[in-house]
């Protein structure tokens, strides 16, 4: 039976991962999941809960970090790290009882960049696999860990940028490479490296000159890139500074590109309905679609649609039943026709967003940076379900699998389950 509310980008990413080996329906691998859309996996999330209702357990987390946690068997990841930057964890709790069983101290730094207030030295989300996880905190650096022992594998600590405000890319899996974006102010790349040994494999530097921009600022970015399926053939998809790019992810040899004015884009792409979506930066906010059929500079040509009002500056948006959902910052939630771009209907939720909304068995959830969750209906009218509240916000996107919420608050880890 076809259920409605299952996207596209979940079936063809279900797909991908089949050969890209991220892991199956109980496990939460990556920034957004094993699917890299927000949506859950393995039975559907509760609908209500509280401090005291369908709350499984709490656990404090040290420091501060707004990494996403990740989920592989019977463990649940996060990263964190102190206040001024100067020593950066990964933490690790038992799924079941939320007991801490690792907590490693990852890298010690001695002189941390300044950052923005809005961010922490551990936002970067980690991505895990069976045995391993790979923790990245910009150019701080990258470690693999054992995570039966939390005992470090490898560390590569000689890629640098000058972050301006802070990491926030996260790294992910492509077969046996970890790739990895620097978009700094002062120089902008990516690099792949052996996800076993932790040598670079291939390095690829941005095209776009962005030598004549009026200040560094306006040269970085913190987007997480994706893999996305060109007819049967996997394209590295890579938003950064005025221009959003496509990769051979085997060896880093640029595609297509397609150039804009934003800078410091954030929220991470989708594919579905044949177009691939993005954002073009937190200045100059608009969504873009295109079709990723393309060679060369692509600008003027496989550029579908742009969306230009109540554009997210910091959440993801997901896409289900041909919709895509765009939550703001100042929670206006808008409902976007994928093909055409056309607005469906829009709802103000009220709050202020930065976690990525998940999808659940035709139901959107949207947390607040305060600790209110709405959850509304998938579909083309506006339909709010429930309106459930915590004593803390999130601000790192949660992990959803299993019928459990893994929320990542201000200082807690929260697990939710019927």
């Amino acid at each position: 039976m076809r259920r409605p509310w299952l996207s596209a980008p979940c079936i063809l990413a279900g797909l991908a991962l089949l050969l890209i080996g991220i892991g199956h329906a109980s496990n939460w691998p990556q920034f957004r999941g094993p699917t890299a859309d927000g949506c859950a996996v393995g039975g559907d999330l509760p609908l209500t809960w509280s401090e005291t209702e369908n709350m499984r357990w709490k656990t404090l987390i040290h420091d501060l970090g707004h990494s996403s946690p990740v989920i592989w068997g019977e463990q649940v990841w996060v990263t964190t790290g102190t206040e001024d930057g100067k020593r950066l964890f990964a933490v690790c709790c038992d799924r079941a009882s939320g007991r801490i069983i690792h907590d490693v101290l990852v890298f010690e730094v001695d002189k941390p960049e300044a950052i923005n207030s809005l961010n922490t030295y551990a936002t970067p989300t980690a991505v895990i696999e069976d045995g391993r996880i790979y923790v990245h905190f910009g150019t701080y650096g990258t470690a693999c860990l054992d995570t039966a022992n939390g005992r470090k594998l490898w560390e590569h600590t000689d890629l640098h940028c000058k972050h301006m405000q802070g990491p926030a890319s996260s790294p992910i899996l492509f077969g046996n490479l970890l790739i990895l974006d620097f978009a700094g102010g002062d120089v902008q790349f990516l690099v792949a490296l052996d996800k076993t040994t932790g040598k670079t494999v291939w390095t690829s530097n941005r095209s776009q000159d962005l030598s004549g921009l009026p200040t560094p600022l306006m040269r970085k970015g913190h987007c997480t890139p994706i893999i996305i399926d060109v007819a049967g053939q996997p394209q590295l998809f890579s938003p950064a500074s005025h221009a959003a790019y496509a990769y051979n992810p085997n060896t880093g040899e640029e595609l297509w590109k397609v150039l804009h004015e934003g800078d410091s884009a954030v929220f991470r792409p989708l594919q579905g309905e044949g177009l691939v979506f993005f954002s073009t930066g937190f200045s100059q906010t608009e969504v873009w679609a295109m079709r990723p059929n393309g060679h060369g500079d692509v600008s003027q040509s496989h550029i579908a649609w742009k969306h230009t009002e109540d554009v997210p500056r910091k959440t993801s948006p997901v896409l289900v039943a041909a919709c895509l959902y765009l939550l703001q910052d100042d929670g206006a939630f808008t409902c976007l026709d994928a093909a055409s771009g056309k607005t469906a209907w829009q709802q103000h939720l009220g709050g202020q967003f930065a976690a990525s909304p998940v999808v659940s068995a035709g139901r959107i959830y949207c947390f607040d940076q305060r600790g209110k969750t709405t959850i509304l209906a998938a579909g083309h009218t506006a339909k709010p379900l429930a309106v459930n509240r915590l004593d803390e916000g999130c601000v790192a996107s949660p992990a959803a699998v299993d019928g459990s919420l893994f929320l990542r608050g201000n200082s807690h880890l929260y697990h939710i389950a019927k």
